[in-house]
């Protein structure tokens, strides 16, 4: 996964005084599935249509597959599906007469095309409507059809732009283990640009925020974690119970916790969640003297989580907490 498919250097694009993408660097790799995280506005698309050739950066440059998107525009196109977030087809045809039609835009001889197309609808869940006509398609079918439409000229890469929007959850996730799939059997490196962090986390190796034109960060989702929320306490919640011999269930306090733990270095605070739930803020990870200790006490442990940090917690640092790069 170390070959370089998409490369962007400086790119910027301006609308007159309105900065739309500023001063992007961002290097994808053959086989990933990269996301691109944002907020509506943020630049996602324009900076796709870079990518595509169908708008001129203000400066810097993008290389998709080797190739200068600005020059070579019809070469690019040529390895890249694109999926909108509103794919157009023709109504009045089939699933099965759209695909054809692509294929034949791309050169690829009839036969051959009935074939693949007849493959990738089944690939994609839409077997039993080949023949039926596209104006009947619900919106999910739509955006089956359409990666169909993206993956009937090979591509080495596809970009998805808010792919999944208006699709039911059933549909979403169905969608989401065919873009794994693809990508893992397939080799394809796949962008993933989407305001939904729960559906970025879920399939994407690497994520880049994007807010206002601009790349606050980029990493997996532990590397971004720990960039952020380096030097934060570690937090881990513990569910404790003591039963007499009667079965009666003894109350644990904080003041029982605190001598218990105390040996331990590095504990900072603990606090109780509710009535068996006991919060402890530790300055480092002591996850298992913390369990050894309970143990060795005599108490029943039956639950011991360390937060771990994941999108919900980066999405708000960066878009509401006003994190700077």
């Amino acid at each position: 996964m170390n070959e370089k498919i998409i490369e962007l250097v400086h790119l910027t694009k301006r609308y007159g005084s309105f900065t739309a993408v500023d001063n992007l660097n961002l290097t994808i790799h053959k086989g990933e599935i990269f996301g691109l995280l944002g907020p509506n506005g943020a630049g996602k698309s324009t900076t796709i249509l870079m990518m595509l050739g169908l708008t001129d950066p203000t400066f810097g440059s993008v290389h998709v597959c080797g190739m200068d998107s600005t020059s070579n525009p019809i070469e690019v196109k040529k390895r890249v599906g694109y999926l909108p977030e509103d794919v157009g087809f023709y109504d009045n045809r089939t699933g099965l007469e759209n695909l054809l039609y692509t294929a034949r835009l791309n050169g690829i001889p009839d036969q051959m095309a009935i074939a693949k197309a007849k493959q990738l609808l089944e690939q994609v869940g839409l077997k039993d409507a080949l023949e039926k006509k596209t104006g009947k398609y619900s919106r999910g079918m739509r955006q089956r059809l359409g990666l169909a439409d993206v993956l009937i000229k090979n591509p080495e890469v596809i970009i998805l732009d808010e792919p999944t929007s208006g699709i039911d959850p059933k549909g979403v996730r169905e969608f989401l283990d065919l873009i794994v799939e693809l990508s893992h059997d397939k080799g394809i490196t796949v962008l993933f640009a989407s305001h939904n962090l729960h559906q970025v986390q879920e399939v994407c190796d690497r994520v880049g925020i994007f807010v206002n034109g601009r790349l606050l960060g980029e990493g997996n989702i532990h590397a971004l974690a720990q960039r952020l929320f380096k030097g934060r306490p570690t937090i881990i919640q513990a569910g404790l119970e003591k039963r007499e011999a009667d079965g009666k269930v003894e109350k644990l306090t904080v003041d029982w916790l605190r001598g218990v733990l105390n040996p331990i270095d590095g504990i900072q605070s603990i606090t109780l969640k509710d009535e068996k739930i006991f919060q402890i803020e530790s300055i480092r990870d002591a996850a298992s003297e913390i369990a050894k200790a309970i143990i060795q006490s005599g108490v029943t442990l039956n639950s011991l989580n360390k937060k771990e940090y994941g999108l919900d917690e980066i999405y708000y640092q960066y878009f509401e907490g006003g994190e700077k790069p």
